[in-house]
């Protein structure tokens, strides 16, 4: 990094939700990050981390997971390390995925979702998914590391209509215009 802007060095991204009503199948959301190398910054990600992964080099940590959405405060927690991530890597997007076993489920279906991007004590975004109500997953953060090699945080909830293993590898790409 050079000059002595520090930009963005470490986030926590966390969600949470109410459990499903007695009787219905349990809500599951999942947050996951994947990275993108510089060579190809909109391509397919270099890695995924989600609720059975981890980063190799230990910058992108899920701390917490929830399969029904019964813990106390923030059911799902990820903790992302701009600062130590090597400089091949210029973005991290963000994302949540609603897992759809036993049934189809979008965000009209969660009860109370929530989401809270920090770094440190400063809210950079909050969100209740209300502009995606329709969708199974939605891209809630990216972060793009600029040319002096600090980290910016681009806000943002866009909703998408795949399931979890499709939507891990689309959710980085190139918005259409």
């Amino acid at each position: 990094m050079s000059g002595i802007t520090k930009g963005i060095r470490k986030v926590e991204i966390a969600v949470k939700w109410d459990p499903s009503t007695s009787g219905q199948p349990a809500t599951d959301l999942d947050i996951v990050a994947a990275t993108y190398l510089g060579s190809d910054p909109y391509g397919e990600p270099a890695y995924v981390v989600h609720f059975d992964s981890r980063s190799p080099d230990g910058t992108i940590t899920l701390n917490r997971d929830s399969k029904d959405g019964m813990g106390f405060g923030w059911d799902e927690v990820l903790t992302v390390e701009l600062d130590r991530l090597d400089a091949r890597y210029a973005r991290v997007v963000v994302g949540v995925v609603i897992q759809q076993r036993p049934a189809r489920r979008t965000f009209v279906s969660v009860i109370k979702p929530s989401l809270r991007i920090r770094e440190g004590y400063t809210d950079l975004a909050t969100d209740d998914f209300g502009g995606v109500l329709g969708s199974t997953a939605a891209r809630i953060a990216e972060f793009a590391r600029g040319d002096s090699g600090a980290w910016d945080f681009h806000a943002g909830v866009h909703g998408f209509e795949d399931d979890p293993s499709t939507f891990t590898r689309t959710m980085g790409r190139r918005p259409r215009p």
